[in-house]
Order: structure tokens, then sequence, then C-alpha cells
């Protein structure tokens, strides 16, 4: 079951970055059918009619190709996919600019926070291939 819905924005786009998350990662990959609409219906516990937007959506973005009397899959087009990457980036990016700049961090001071992040998290890697354990 898919985790719960941020009140402060609308179910259908929220529902299409997770769908898109899950096209990026491979979970879908090109070519590949999304579940019907009654069945992601159902994942997401939304009406199908929500779902049908979705999908809409994202066929008028050209991610996904509706195919009469065959349902809906993910475009081939390698373009649309890494578009779509880049503009994700870019969005969670934004995000977080947005969001730490509401807590008063300079520029400075989250490409400081941002680097010890990255640091951290390579040093953590590291360890991880070191341990045989």
């Amino acid at each position: 079951m898919e985790p719960e819905f941020d009140p402060n924005q609308p179910i259908y786009l929220q529902i299409m970055q997770r769908l898109c998350s899950k096209i990026l990662r491979g979970d879908y990959a090109p070519g590949d059918k999304l579940p019907s609409l009654v069945d992601a219906g159902l994942q997401f516990n939304v009406n199908h009619n929500t779902i049908a937007r979705v999908y809409m959506e994202l066929a008028r973005q050209c991610i996904v190709e509706a195919k009469r009397g065959e349902g809906t899959f993910v475009t081939e087009d390698r373009s649309v996919l890494e578009a779509l990457h880049h503009s994700m980036r870019d969005s969670l990016m934004e995000n977080f600019f947005t969001e730490m700049g509401r807590l008063g961090y300079s520029i400075e001071e989250m490409n400081a926070s941002f680097q010890e992040y990255i640091h951290r998290k390579s040093q953590a890697a590291n360890l991880s291939k070191e341990d045989p354990s």
C-alpha cells in the first residue's frame, strides 16, 4: 500500500510524481505496461477517475502512451525519459533550496552543508564496502 498523501498538494500530482519516480528507478521500464485504471486506483487507494487524470497528464507530457484496447505504456523515447530525469532533479533541488532558505540558510551555508553531507555519505559507503560482514 502506498504512503499517505500530502494534504497541501493535489493527489493526482503526487501520484504522477510517484509513478515518474518508479519509471526513473526502473520499476516500469520503457515499453512496460502500467496497471489498469482500476488496479492503479486500488494500489493508490483513490478513485479510478483520479488515475485516468494522472495517465492523461502523463500522456500529454509524452511520458506514457495510451494504446486503445491494450492499456497505457511507458514511452520508449529515451530523450523524454532523460528530460523527465532532469526535470525531477531540478524540482527536488528547487524544493531543497527553497526550504533551506526559509530556515534562514545562506547559499554559502547550503553549499557547505551539502558538501558535508556528501562527504559523510561517501565515507559511510566506503566503510560499508570494507566491512565483509
